[in-house]
């Protein structure tokens, strides 16, 4: 078993060799994953050394003390958060090899090709075609809310590869090229001004079945465990004390004395614990992924995040009173990251309104908790039993 003085030892080995200084930050980064100092809880020969989870917080201290480069994880959240543990977990032996080292490198981005135009909510009801020819998949269909998808090399793509059965047995998951021509990238301005999310339009794409993620049909299990991270990874990551959206107004309040008034008073404190009390939760859910997937119980932090988030935001224009309503940049961006903190109080409260929609609606996380958490009633559903190509459109 891996302990902490022995990743220590690693990690000092690692910096002796490739001194931060001097080494080039790809070829530093590389050699990380290739130590296995990379994510340590992952298998040896992955970039990991099949140590407890918790125990990357050591490899992490001595890296940043040593001033090391990072592999910019906000730029890849989608691959690291989503596509990587996905590939771990279903992947062949090739697949891991190839796709996992340039994904965490940052050398290959990835994006999610999850929903549709007429499959957001409920996903399952998805109608992008996947045939089969061969020993490649021809697939047609659109997607959308795409993050990153300008910047991604490769996509995570569900498809529906069977429609004479009910809509959650037909669909295989695949692994999309996003430079084959048949992709079609387009930006979707979002009421920042900016255009993060796109939609994209997949034209006689075609597709390996060596990038087949799983059984064919099998796709709805294996997004599961891509819906789950993801959850965690935006609702679950790890922020210092007063990390995220309460460090800015934090400081205004601190700074700006003049803005106080009694309400705004109180209803910073109550935010600011209830972020607090987030901040805790989400470290006690990441320990508890130390004995295995994570499950809906991520549901229950993203629906938290998204909350709090938008209540923080609003609170923080209010503050700042005729400030507030000032905004920095209207100008169509296709940015590579999200960055609330970096930019100014009307860039937060906008940006946030769509926390509540991405990486699941509020309404079907509030099913899921219900459900699988609290053990509630499924709701009625109609459509379980009856075939896709049945189902009314």
């Amino acid at each position: 078993m891996t302990d902490a003085d022995e990743l220590r030892r690693r990690t000092r080995e690692l910096l002796a060799a490739h001194p931060p200084a001097s080494t080039d930050r790809l070829d530093f980064l590389r050699a990380r994953f290739d130590a296995g100092l990379a994510w340590v809880h992952y298998p040896e020969g992955l970039g990991g050394l099949g140590a407890p989870r918790h125990l990357q917080a050591v490899v992490d201290a001595e890296l940043e003390a040593a001033g090391a480069p990072d592999n910019d994880a906000r730029r890849n959240g989608i691959g690291l958060g989503m596509a990587a543990p996905t590939i771990l977990k279903y992947g062949t032996d090739e697949q891991k090899q190839r796709y996992l080292r340039p994904l965490w490198t940052g050398e290959e981005v990835w994006c999610q090709l999850f929903s549709e135009p007429g499959a957001g909510s409920d996903l399952a009801a998805l109608g992008t075609r996947a045939v089969r020819e061969g020993d490649t998949w021809v697939v047609n269909g659109q997607k959308v809310w795409t993050s990153g998808a300008h910047n991604a090399r490769w996509a995570i793509l569900i498809a529906r590869t069977d429609p004479s059965v009910p809509k959650h047995a037909g669909i295989t998951y695949f692994l999309c090229d996003m430079t084959d021509p048949g992709v079609d990238v387009r930006p979707l301005r979002q009421i920042t001004g900016e255009a993060e999310f796109n939609e994209v339009f997949l034209t006689d794409v075609r597709i390996p079945d060596s990038c087949r993620l799983g059984e064919v049909g099998d796709g709805w299990r294996v997004a599961q465990t891509t819906l789950n991270n993801e959850r965690v990874a935006i609702g679950g990551m790890r922020l210092p004390r007063e990390g995220g959206m309460i460090g800015p107004v934090s400081k205004t309040w601190r700074e700006r004395p003049e803005l106080r008034t009694h309400d705004l008073h109180q209803r910073l404190l109550k935010l600011w614990v209830e972020a607090e009390v987030s901040r805790l939760t989400a470290e006690r859910l990441r320990q508890q992924l130390v004995a295995g997937q994570p499950g809906p119980e991520g549901a229950g932090m993203k629906l938290a995040f998204a909350r709090l988030n938008q209540e923080i935001s609003g609170l923080e224009v209010e503050l700042r009173g005729e400030e507030g309503l000032l905004y920095d940049d209207w100008t169509l961006r296709r940015p590579e990251l999200v960055d609330f903190t970096g930019r100014d109080a009307g860039y937060r409260y906008l940006r946030s309104k769509g926390n509540s929609i991405e990486g699941g609606t509020t309404e079907v996380l509030l099913n899921i908790v219900a459900e699988r958490v609290l053990g509630l009633p499924a709701e009625p559903r109609t459509d379980k039993d009856v075939a896709w190509k049945d189902l009314a459109r």
